[in-house]
């Protein structure tokens, strides 16, 4: 039977950035998901620009903007994820945790939430104290949705370290840091995939039939 990682390589989805165009979270998501890319995924960026198009999420409003829906979709898709966000006030931004809200339309799905997916974490700050306290809680959102943080989180502190263009960064091990959120992500949907894919497909009747009778009734 072909394995998960040579029908198709896993998609991960980065979430992340801020209002200022090409900001250091953003940047430092983009060294992640190369990261990602590196380990065999392919991969989709959600970056400022975007969260900032999306309207503030209202659970009791049915209606869903082509923006809301394609990150919908695009989540509903993916294998695994990258969220990045900066740490402001002791937590995660607004302009994440709302694109984080929008994922309540994904509650009724044959993979609820973030079932089944690695979700790499990462956050920007002024600071080390927030970079901690707002890296705990974005695992902690990650739980909530069902997801699996990856077990390395990047906290980095941007009174130390700089991004100076897209491909660019002032510390090497940071990039060594983020690196590993993406491959981290990629590693575990392509384990956690190719273990599922072969039991995906029913059985047919000659299978069923020849199996024991306590694994066709087993509950």
């Amino acid at each position: 039977m072909t394995s998960f990682n040579q029908q198709r390589r896993p998609l991960v989805i980065g979430i992340g950035g801020t209002t200022r165009a090409a900001s250091s979270t953003e940047r430092a998501l983009g060294f992640a998901l190369r990261g990602a890319e590196a380990a065999g995924a392919n991969t989709r960026l959600f970056g400022g620009t975007f969260l900032h198009s999306l309207p503030h999420y209202a659970p009791e409003d049915p209606r869903r903007t082509d923006e809301q829906l394609e990150l919908i979709e695009a989540v509903r898709h993916a294998d695994a994820l990258i969220i990045a966000t900066p740490g402001y006030h002791g937590g995660v931004s607004g302009l994440v945790k709302n694109a984080l809200d929008t994922l309540e339309e994904l509650r009724a799905d044959e993979r609820p939430y973030l079932d089944g997916r690695a979700v790499g974490c990462i956050v920007t700050a002024y600071g080390w104290q927030a970079a901690g306290s707002v890296l705990t809680s974005l695992r902690s959102i990650v739980h909530a949705l069902r997801g699996w943080p990856t077990p390395f989180g990047a906290g980095i502190n941007t009174l130390e370290t700089r991004f100076d263009t897209v491909d660019t960064c002032s510390d090497a091990k940071v990039v060594d840091q983020l690196a590993t959120v993406g491959q981290q992500a990629a590693q575990f949907a392509l384990a956690f995939n190719a273990h599922r894919t072969p039991t995906a497909a029913p059985l047919g009747n000659a299978a069923k039939e020849a199996q024991p009778a306590r694994l066709l009734h087993a509950v």
